[in-house]
């Protein structure tokens, strides 16, 4: 069998194409997990919630997921998160768990309260969300309409 040169070229230029878009794809996925300081909250649900999720405020990643443990004495979700030491928290803030895309993972969003008091390292975040699967929404949606 006689190989033609030019798929060998055209195979060389799809090897480095694949190379930039795996170095430019490991450039952009933000993995690292952020040192603050730690802070607990409670769901009934966290709809498959992951060790190493991100935490996010108004879209922007300010903290990780550190830990998901069951809570023996009330069968809830602990989920402890790690926050930026730059980022204080009021005590009325808000933690849900909500979806990144439709395919894609979830991520714990807060909602800043307006508490002149500050979350300290070791808190429990009271006010909480739990997450809202699409199944539970139409479901829902039916519910009240058949009322």
């Amino acid at each position: 069998m006689k190989k033609n040169p030019v798929e060998t070229i055209l195979g060389f230029f799809v090897l480095i194409f694949a190379g930039v878009f795996l170095f430019f794809a490991a450039s952009k996925v933000d993995t690292k997990e952020i040192k603050g300081y730690n802070l607990t909250a409670n769901f009934m649900k966290i709809g498959g919630l992951e060790v190493g999720s991100d935490v996010r405020i108004a879209g922007i990643k300010v903290g990780s997921v550190l830990s998901t443990v069951l809570n023996q004495d009330t069968y809830t979700a602990d989920v402890v998160l790690s926050i930026d030491n730059a980022v204080r928290l009021p005590k009325d803030t808000t933690a849900a768990i909500a979806d990144v895309g439709v395919m894609g993972g979830k991520y714990v969003r807060l909602e800043p309260g307006k508490s002149a008091e500050m979350l300290q390292n070791g808190n429990r975040i009271i006010n909480t969300e739990n997450y809202k699967s699409l199944e539970d929404s139409i479901s829902e949606f039916i519910f009240l309409s058949t009322k």
